[in-house]
């Protein structure tokens, strides 16, 4: 039996998202489409996506790319460097991240073979889309590109996160002086900087690509302890807004919001695909283990706590 407390707070929550809904459709229609897609953020909803808001599979997946993108370069036409395979079970509550290292040598659809960050260079996040499909079985329902320098204004404008470091590392360009072993406080920078050092780490690329799986798991802490708050995903909602160019519908965009807020931090899984160094020529590659990474994304569309890692 449902209690008179949870039935009043699902009430506020169906309220709120019907609010916001109708605020963020109607910013839709009124503010200028320039001054929407001002290239910080791209959501791109994949094309068989039936998306959250449209009452779709209880798993929705999202893949995260951190773009390499210069000054004056277009962000979804740059390398990417993060590479994060996120599902989120909107009706358990549980989550799962799967790393790719950013140098996995993979095919990328109408392209070959080449490194899997250039497949966003190529053919923009709908190739990245096929690139991790090819590699492990799962295609997303969208696709979120984002720049490094937004990346920090937003995890500052959350308050910073914490995160738990596994081992001492720096890097003499962007930490000299290193992050500590334990529990740490990022803001924005050095979130950055946490989460693309390779360098320093034993494990390279691997081990990045675990330090990315911890922000995330940072900035989801950070989230979820702030979602009851009123006016913290709205707000939240609306910035990203105002800084992305997608194909998603403002409903979407919050449905999102409310999903990833409302992950168990208990039900989270993370995993990275595993490989060997080797070359290419005179470059220097990944060969993941393809069956793993396809091991890894069967057992995570088979699982409905998407604990397959």
């Amino acid at each position: 039996m449902t209690s008179p407390s949870t039935t009043l707070l699902r009430a506020r929550r169906a309220v709120r998202a019907a609010v916001l809904t109708g605020v963020l459709a109607l910013t839709a229609l009124v503010v200028p489409q320039s001054s929407v897609q001002s290239s910080e953020v791209s959501l791109v909803k994949i094309r068989h996506a039936q998306g959250v808001a449209a009452g779709g599979a209880d798993v929705v997946w999202i893949l995260a790319v951190g773009s390499d993108a210069r000054p004056g370069q277009a962000m979804t036409r740059a390398r990417g460097d993060a590479l994060q395979m996120i599902g989120i079970n909107t009706r358990t509550g549980a989550a799962t991240a799967i790393g790719v290292p950013r140098d996995s040598w993979v095919s990328i659809p109408g392209h070959g073979r080449e490194k899997i960050n250039s497949a966003l260079y190529f053919a923009g996040p709908r190739g990245m889309a096929g690139a991790m499909s090819n590699l492990i079985g799962i295609e997303p329902d969208y696709v979120m590109v984002t720049r490094f320098p937004f990346f920090e204004d937003m995890v500052d404008d959350i308050g910073g996160i914490t995160v738990t470091n596994p081992r001492r590392f720096s890097d003499p360009n962007l930490k000299k002086e290193g992050f500590a072993k334990g529990r740490i406080r990022l803001d924005g920078y050095n979130s950055m900087a946490f989460s693309r050092i390779r360098y320093g780490l034993a494990g390279g690329d691997f081990d990045r690509s675990a330090n990315q799986q911890r922000t995330l798991r940072g900035i989801h802490a950070r989230i979820r302890a702030q979602a009851e708050v009123p006016g913290f995903i709205e707000r939240g909602v609306m910035t990203v807004l105002e800084h992305t160019d997608t194909n998603a519908s403002p409903a979407e965009l919050f449905e999102l919001a409310q999903a990833v807020a409302q992950v168990d931090p208990s039900k989270i899984t993370t995993c990275v695909v595993r490989g060997r160094i080797g070359f290419v020529g005179a470059a220097s590659v990944v060969f993941p283990d393809v069956a793993q990474a396809r091991r890894l994304g069967r057992q995570a569309r088979g699982d409905a706590q998407l604990r397959g890692c």
